[in-house]
C-alpha cells in the first residue's frame, strides 16, 4: 500500500470507527448477515457507472440503511454520509481495470475505487467480513477486541521505546554538558527518536481504527510521546550540518525513510546529518548548537531561542556567557537572561549527577 493509498484508507478508518453512525449501520447489517455494497462519494463519478436503482433522497440512519441493504443492489451515500442518495442500484465499473478480488461484490467494490474517489464498503455476506476500498487499495475492518490487543501491545512497546530513548538522550545531555559528544551518541538517539516516532503513527492508527473505544489508549500514548516530536526536531537543529530549521525538516525526512534495518547504520546516519563519509567519522567530536537545552527552559519563544544560537553558536558558549552578554541579544532581556543562565546551570548539573 503507497502513502497516498494508506492516508485515503486512513480517512475512511476514521468515518466507519467505533461511536460514528455509519458504524452502527454496518453493525446491523453485519448481525442480519445480508451483506452489502455502500458506496460514499464522488457523486458525479459513481452516477456515471449506476444503472437501474431508485432514489432514496433522506437523512442517513443507521436503521434505513440496514433495511436498504436487505436488496441486492449497492447503496449510495453522499460525501460525509449524511444522506443515502440511491438504493438497489447496480453498479457497471470498467470490466478492464485489474482485480485480485474473486467474489463479485468485491470485484465490483475494487473497481469502482479505482475508478472514482468514492468509498466503497464491501460486507460479506457468509463471512461477516468487511472490506473498505479507496484509491485501489483495500483494508480489511477487524474485529475491536483484536484491534484493541493490537493497540495495548503497541502500548507496551512504546513504553519500553520510550524508556529506551530517555536513557540514551540522558546520556547525550550528560556528554554534551562534559564537551565529549560524539557523533555515535547522537546516531543512537536519533535512532530511538524515529524508531518511537514509527511506533507512534502505528499506535495513532489503531486509535484511529478504535474511535470512541480507543480513549483510554489515546490518552496513554499522548503521555509517552509527550514532548518527543520537539526535542527530535531540536535535535536534528543541534547537529545538522550547517543546520537551519528548513534543512533539519529536510533531514528528518530522509531519515524517516530509512529502512530498519538501515538505522542501525551510524555511518549512514552521519551522512546524511551532512559529515564526512570517513570510517571513523562517528567517533568525531561534536558541539550541539543548545537548541535542545533552551527548549527546555520555561517561557523562551522559539524566535529568542534561535537569537540565541545565532550569537553564541554552541551549547559550551552559551554555558560560559554571563547574564549581561544574554542579555545583549535582542528580545532576551534581564529576566529572560537570569532563567537561561539558571535553567542551563540546573540542566548541568542534573545531568552530570
Amino acid at each position: 500500500m503507497d502513502v497516498k493509498g494508506d492516508d485515503l484508507l486512513l480517512a475512511a478508518l476514521s468515518s466507519v470507527a467505533p461511536g460514528t453512525m455509519l458504524r452502527e449501520g454496518l453493525e446491523h447489517v453485519i448481525s442480519a448477515r445480508t451483506g452489502a455494497l455502500i458506496v460514499i462519494g464522488d457523486e458525479d463519478g459513481v452516477e456515471q457507472i449506476c444503472n437501474d436503482g431508485f432514489i432514496v433522497g433522506v437523512p442517513y440512519t443507521p436503521q434505513r440503511l440496514f433495511e436498504l441493504a436487505k436488496m441486492d443492489g449497492a447503496i449510495i451515500l453522499d460525501e460525509g454520509a449524511n444522506h443515502i442518495l440511491k438504493a438497489n442500484v447496480h453498479l457497471v465499473p470498467d470490466s478492464t481495470i485489474p482485480t485480485a478480488e474473486t467474489g463479485m461484490r468485491h470485484r465490483t467494490a475494487e473497481r469502482v475505487s479505482c475508478q472514482t474517489s468514492a468509498l466503497v464498503i464491501s460486507i460479506s455476506q457468509r463471512r461477516d467480513v468487511v472490506s473498505l476500498y479507496r484509491g485501489g487499495s483495500k483494508l480489511i475492518l477487524e474485529d475491536i477486541e483484536v484491534v484493541l490487543a493490537k493497540a495495548n501491545q503497541a502500548l507496551q512497546t512504546l513504553q519500553r521505546y520510550r524508556s529506551s530513548l530517555d536513557d540514551v538522550a540522558a546520556r547525550l545531555t550528560m556528554l554534551e554538558f562534559e564537551g565529549v559528544a560524539t557523533l555515535s551518541d547522537v546516531a543512537n538517539v536519533i535512532r530511538r527518536s524515529e524508531m518511537l516516532v514509527r511506533v507512534a503513527h502505528d499506535v495513532s492508527r489503531l486509535i484511529i481504527e478504535l474511535g470512541s473505544d480507543g480513549r483510554l489508549v489515546r490518552m496513554q500514548a499522548e503521555e509517552l510521546v509527550a514532548g518527543v516530536d520537539d526535542d527530535y526536531a531540536m535535535l536534528l537543529r543541534d547537529y545538522v550540518k550547517e543546520g537551519s530549521a528548513r534543512k533539519g525538516v529536510a533531514v528528518r525526512h530522509r531519515l524517516a525513510a530509512l529502512s530498519p534495518e538501515q538505522l542501525l547504520d551510524t555511518p549512514l546516519i552521519a551522512r546524511t546529518l551532512g559529515y564526512p563519509a570517513e570510517p571513523d567519522a562517528t567517533e568525531l567530536h561534536v558541539e550541539p548548537a543548545g537548541f535542545r537545552m533552551l527548549r527546555h527552559i520555561p517561557m523562551l519563544p522559539g524566535t529568542v531561542i534561535n537569537r540565541l544560537v545565532e550569537r553564541f553558536g554552541t551549547l559550551m558558549a552559551l554555558l560560559s556567557a554571563s547574564e549581561s552578554q544574554l542579555d545583549d541579544v535582542d528580545g532576551v532581556g534581564e529576566r529572560r537572561a537570569r532563567a537561561v543562565r539558571e535553567g542551563l546551570r540546573r540542566m548541568q548539573e542534573h545531568a552530570t549527577i
